[in-house]
């Protein structure tokens, strides 16, 4: 009986990982840029003295579909999209490289250029921060350039350059803040083939109907799991009356 009270209430936690795993990439099918996370169960057998008789399910994110979203095109100067697959260097949180394919960048009150969400991009020589400029650009090699403040707008200034680099070989593993790392712990290397789209952006690769059949199947697979704890309690109470009358 107690077997399975146990194996239920493992498949329950799977269910409910499923579902917020689903959720998170539900929650991003707008986000530029956004690689949807891939969850798989896996059996935790539980080791002992005895014969290995018991497994419980871990249902965890291992990893992310890293193909391309769509490209669409914006016109807009700051919109940059990968054409391979190169990733964009960015500064975390903690202040440590870290790789992204969000092209929406912004640029802030003090001249900082950030992704959409607020990550500080990173060139050759660091976090890219613009001086006043009556505009900027980016070539399709990454190049940022600047028509200073009142200057000629047939002699723009070349201020940094895009750090993008390569995956391959390496792997690069996705944190739970969304952004990727070098999965040997290093930084990436530098992509020198790289190319971008200015004036495009890539869409997240999540299918909201893909997500939405998922939610559905982990909302299944609970209510199921459910019904079954409720046999077993009806059983284990059918079970005491029986004993009852017996004595």
């Amino acid at each position: 009986m107690d077997r399975l009270i146990y194996n239920s209430l493992s498949a329950l936690k799977g269910a409910a990982a499923k579902q917020a795993a689903t959720a998170n990439n539900l929650a991003n099918a707008s986000t530029p840029g956004f690689k949807s996370d891939l969850s798989e169960a896996q059996a935790l057998w539980l080791k002992g003295q005895s014969l290995d008789s018991r497994a419980a399910m871990s249902q965890e994110v291992l990893s992310a579909d890293l193909r391309a979203g769509v490209v669409v095109s914006t016109g807009r100067a700051l919109d940059v999209a990968i054409e391979n697959d190169a990733l964009f260097a960015v500064q975390s949180p903690a202040g440590e490289e870290a790789y992204t394919r969000r092209g929406d960048f912004q640029m802030s009150d003090s001249g900082l250029l950030t992704t959409g969400d607020g990550r500080p991009v990173l060139g050759q020589q660091g976090p890219i921060t613009l001086p006043p400029a009556d505009s900027v650009s980016i070539d399709n090699q990454g190049r940022v350039s600047i028509i200073p403040a009142g200057g000629d707008p047939t002699q723009p200034q070349e201020v940094d350059r895009l750090k993008l680099v390569s995956p391959a070989g390496i792997g690069a593993t996705k944190g739970l803040d969304g952004l990727f790392r070098a999965s040997n712990g290093d930084a990436l290397p530098t992509d020198p083939d790289a190319r971008v789209r200015t004036g495009h952006l890539e869409s997240s690769n999540v299918s909201s109907t893909q997500a939405l059949v998922d939610m559905i199947e982990a909302s299944r697979s609970w209510d199921v799991q459910l019904k079954l704890l409720g046999d077993v309690r009806d059983l284990d109470t059918s079970t005491s009356q029986l004993m009852n009358l017996n004595q």
